[in-house]
């Protein structure tokens, strides 16, 4: 599919379309100049600089990093969120585009630099715009490292800027350019980490029967693993566990001590959630005490699932319906298992995490993918619009 930016494009806001070649060129600037997590010094100075301009009442700081611009219009008592998150990854980029990275080692491999500029743009936009209430934008640090929003409201975000419902958005490769994704209730993934090492007792390779050999108990825990969301897990429920790495030894002739291995678990529903812990703890010290070695497991829970809210995701697909038509909204959007740390923010408050589509290209985390310029008028359009209805 391709996305027009003419005149007569359903859906483009003229405000939008009139300063698109500024933000597409602020978009490729903010990429050039990726900061990861908690260093997004340049970025949100640029930020705050430009809200500060369009009137916007500017906070900035915020968990180090993040920006907050305020603007309130007429009487209206509602108040809306929108939020955009700014930092890159720890990524070589080798898409080779003129303005690829210019820091060595790190990339907006996840778009953020395409959130930042379509929020932005909508703010330039909605503040000639009529409403009548109270707009928030919140530009959030440390969204890879699924600190950042947890850090904001901590320091009082809703409490110092609070607002009726929080929005937010993200590009996702594979999913048709510029359509509109929308799912109620769980959308992203709770994300949980474990660190497994499997001691045995090393020895000469040629004498196997004088080692417990952490290779072969590794490599059948990798194998009994593979069981847990087929034989532990509800199939009407989604669930994922995968072994990342591996790694033990040295020389093809010595057994090790010990073999390391790293799962990332991916689950929506808290219960779900219990049974994988439950599980994979206990397959892993059972096959490792059957070869006669040892597990030792460190299991951390990370980001919750993200839960949109359902009259508030029913609002933002409406706005997207009568903005562009049911042919740029995606029917049955299905869930991520990706995660998200926005899911903190509409653990908070009411609210919805929507998607739009990137294309065809590489996916998000990849050293060759880069948001597409297309997706600023339409996302940006889109901003303005649930917002000035949201504010009506």
């Amino acid at each position: 599919m391709t996305i027009r930016t003419g005149e007569h494009e359903r859906g483009i806001d003229p405000g939008i379309l009139a300063t698109l070649t500024e933000f597409t060129a602020l978009r490729r600037d903010l990429h050039r100049h990726p900061e990861l997590a908690f260093r997004e010094t340049r970025t949100s100075g640029l930020v705050a600089e430009r809200l500060t301009a369009w009137g916007y009442a500017v906070t900035t700081g915020l968990g180090g990093t993040g920006v907050v611009g305020v603007l309130g219009k007429g009487e209206g008592v509602r108040r809306l969120g929108l939020r955009a998150d700014m930092d890159a990854l720890p990524i070589h980029e080798r898409t080779g585009l003129p303005y690829a990275s210019a820091t060595d080692g790190a990339m907006h491999a996840c778009g953020h630099d395409g959130h930042t500029t379509i929020l932005l743009a909508a703010a330039r936009r909605l503040a000639e715009a009529e409403f009548s209430g109270t707009l928030t934008l919140i530009f959030q640090p440390a969204e890879e490292i699924g600190a950042g929003a947890r850090t904001l409201l901590g320091e009082g975000l809703f409490e110092r800027f609070p607002v009726d419902a929080v929005f937010g958005l993200h590009n996702w490769p594979g999913v048709p350019r510029g359509q509109f994704g929308f799912v109620a209730g769980p959308a992203m993934a709770a994300v949980d980490k474990a660190t497994i090492r499997i001691v045995g007792r090393g020895g000469h390779g040629a004498s196997p029967h004088e080692t417990v050999d952490p290779v072969v108990a590794a490599s059948s825990i990798v194998l009994a693993l593979q069981s847990v969301v087929s034989r532990n897990v509800d199939p009407r429920e989604a669930a994922v566990v995968s072994v990342g790495a591996i790694h033990g030894g040295e020389a093809s002739n010595v057994i090790p001590d010990s073999v390391d291995l790293t799962l990332t678990i991916r689950s929506f529903e808290p219960s779900v959630r219990d049974r994988l812990e439950e599980r994979v703890t206990a397959i892993t010290r059972a096959q490792a005490e059957s070869y006669g070695a040892r597990a030792e497991i460190d299991y951390r829970r990370g980001l919750p699932p993200l839960r949109n809210h359902v009259a508030e995701t029913a609002f933002a697909r409406d706005v997207a319906l009568a903005t562009f038509g049911p042919e740029r909204v995606v029917d049955e959007f299905r869930p991520r298992m990706a995660s998200e740390d926005f899911a903190h923010l509409v653990a908070a408050r009411p609210g919805s995490f929507l998607f739009v589509g990137n294309g065809d290209g590489p996916p998000l985390h990849s050293p060759d993918y880069d948001f597409d310029d297309a997706l600023i008028a339409p996302a940006a359009s889109y901003w303005v619009r649930l917002a000035e209805t949201f504010l009506a």
